[in-house]
């Protein structure tokens, strides 16, 4: 990592879910941290997941605070519970916001900027892994979930239930 000198930023702050945590998160969460000297990892709660995204997240929020927490490039881990971020930015003051670039000229994103803007943080993009995303991997899940595919792995030759 860079000193502290050379690093653009004194806080950064790095939301999402991390629901079924991957080489996504991670790359955000290590791209982050070589930018900034303190770096706070928002975890969405569980209700907040899914009014967002329509169901809850696989990983109860403990489970992935604490996943979160244990990342060497995070140094404190937040939960966030109300969906405005500069209500978080009150309580987590922050020079910088870093999000997937999946979020870059999306009305979202746009927003975020322009609120952003009106406070003095920069909103910092980072490519977004397209191979891996929790909502592939969830899908996936599902697909191992139906009743075909779970009845098929049960009287497979050689597995046992």
């Amino acid at each position: 990592m860079p000193s502290a000198s050379s690093r653009p930023y004194r806080v950064g702050y790095a939301p999402g879910a991390y629901d079924l945590f991957h080489i996504g998160h991670l790359n955000i969460l290590r791209h982050a941290r070589a930018q900034c000297d303190y770096l706070v990892a928002g975890v969405v709660s569980d209700e907040m997941a899914e009014r967002a995204k329509g169901r809850r997240p696989m990983i109860p929020l403990v489970e992935r605070l604490e996943i979160v927490r244990s990342i060497r490039y995070v140094d404190a881990a937040f939960v966030e519970t109300v969906p405005d971020k500069l209500e978080t930015w009150k309580q987590v003051r922050f020079d910088v916001l870093f999000k997937g670039d999946d979020w870059r000229g999306t009305p979202k994103g746009d927003r975020l900027e322009r609120d952003f803007a009106t406070v003095g943080v920069d909103v910092v993009y980072f490519p977004y892994t397209v191979h891996t995303s929790s909502t592939q991997l969830r899908r996936a899940i599902d697909v191992l979930n139906t009743p075909q595919v779970t009845e098929e792995a049960r009287t497979a030759p050689g597995t046992t239930w």
